[in-house]
């Protein structure tokens, strides 16, 4: 289940956009970050995060962006789904093979 959102996108691009601009300003990015995060209300953690997934995103920094990070949880939570149905299958399928051969024939 997903969290709400507190900030709305375009509050979270202005911040990240702002620590971009104000990286020269500050003696790391880090110092930026904490500067920005207290004007804005939240917490240097947050902001970092979405630093870091915008990174993600534009290729700056390794990893999957967010757009397949999300594909690929979908796609696991849907193979988790199917291996849970064709393991219901199989024990269905046995179960009434069982049951017939267990009938009385007349």
């Amino acid at each position: 289940m997903k969290k709400t959102e507190k900030y709305s996108p375009e509050v979270m691009q202005r911040a990240v956009r702002l620590v971009f601009e104000a990286k020269e300003q500050h003696p790391s990015e880090w110092a930026a970050i904490v500067s920005i995060a207290a004007n804005l209300g939240c917490s240097a953690e947050t902001l970092r995060r979405w630093v870091r997934r915008h990174q993600r995103d534009t290729g700056q920094r390794e990893g999957l962006p967010t757009a397949e990070r999300d594909r690929l949880k979908a796609l696991e939570r849907e193979v988790r789904e199917l291996r849970k149905a064709n393991e219901i299958l199989r024990l269905a399928s046995a179960f009434f093979a069982q049951a017939e051969l267990d009938r009385r024939f007349k």
